[in-house]
């Protein structure tokens, strides 16, 4: 079985970032992103780390914005908006989920499709699902991408099945898939006979979010396993939501947790990050062309 490492696709996505800011109208501008947390959550605080350092890595910067996890609903979109219409910030890190007393949808409907670098936004959204190429994706969806074209998986004619339904990860991978011309099932918690579904994917995507939910029972011999599960198993170690145990003997390809589209989720984050900053200046030009 071929382990399907990240650090190799995000070398290859770093040389592509690097081709962007190459080709950047100005070449003094560094790109810059906004990480926006309300609160202090271990998992954020941690994450937040990982993109700074992976943005710094890409050649770009990271600007932390935190704020308390009592701050008013309003004072918040407040603080919001002028991160928003700040044009010394190209694009926008959102986490979630924001404190119950928020209400996440309208800070979706708020962030400026252009600088929204995990494709929250509605506008995205339905870019995504329209088969457009000029939105963009959530970062998960399109690490599965990535990790596949990297290792020279064929998607095109392939079965695909999708174990997960999310907005983050599960509907718009299928579309993802989709546009790379893939058969497509989602699976869910009500879907029958899942095993049975399971078993017919050329390419499995395990993105339930639940440990362990899926094994080599559910893997058809010569598969590719996409394992986006990020979770605790209970010794506190890192686990996907595939059990691994015997995984080697069907499988043809597997992505390890951690070291797989995990590691390649913030990568597509810093390409997300150059393509707004290209796309910005490109359109800032026109306007000056015009005028």
């Amino acid at each position: 079985m071929i382990l399907l490492k990240g650090a190799a696709v995000s070398a290859r996505l770093k040389e592509e970032v690097q081709g962007l800011l190459d080709g950047l109208p100005d070449g003094g501008h560094v790109p810059t992103a906004a990480i926006v947390r309300v609160g202090e959550r271990p998992d954020d605080i941690s994450y937040e780390r990982n993109v700074i350092k992976r943005i710094a890595a890409f050649g770009m910067e990271a600007r932390s914005y935190v704020f308390p996890a009592d701050i008013s609903a309003a004072e918040f979109v407040r603080e919001f908006e002028k991160i928003n219409e700040d044009e010394g910030i190209d694009g926008i890190l959102l986490f979630r989920p924001l404190p119950a007393h928020m209400d996440g949808r309208l800070f979706e409907r708020l962030i400026r499709p252009q600088k929204d670098l995990d494709g929250i936004s509605p506008v995205n959204a339905a870019k995504v699902f329209a088969g457009e190429t000029d939105g963009f994706a959530p970062c998960t969806a399109e690490a599965v991408i990535e990790v596949l074209k990297a290792y020279g998986i064929q998607i095109e004619g392939k079965r695909a099945v999708i174990v997960g339904r999310s907005m983050v990860v599960g509907r718009p991978l299928a579309m993802l898939l989709l546009r790379e011309n893939a058969t497509v099932t989602v699976c869910h918690t009500k879907t029958h006979d899942l095993k049975k579904v399971c078993r017919e994917a050329e390419i499995l995507v395990a993105a339930a979010g639940r440990a362990g939910m899926l094994t080599k029972e559910e893997t058809a011999e010569g598969a590719v396993v996409m394992d986006v599960g990020i979770n605790v198993d209970q010794s506190g170690k890192l686990c996907g939501d595939m059990v691994w145990d015997g995984l080697e003997t069907v499988a043809a390809a597997a992505t390890p947790v951690p070291g797989g589209v995990g590691a390649v989720t913030t990568a597509v984050l810093a390409k997300h990050l150059a393509q707004a900053a290209w796309r910005s200046r490109q359109t800032e030009g026109a306007s000056g062309q015009e005028a």
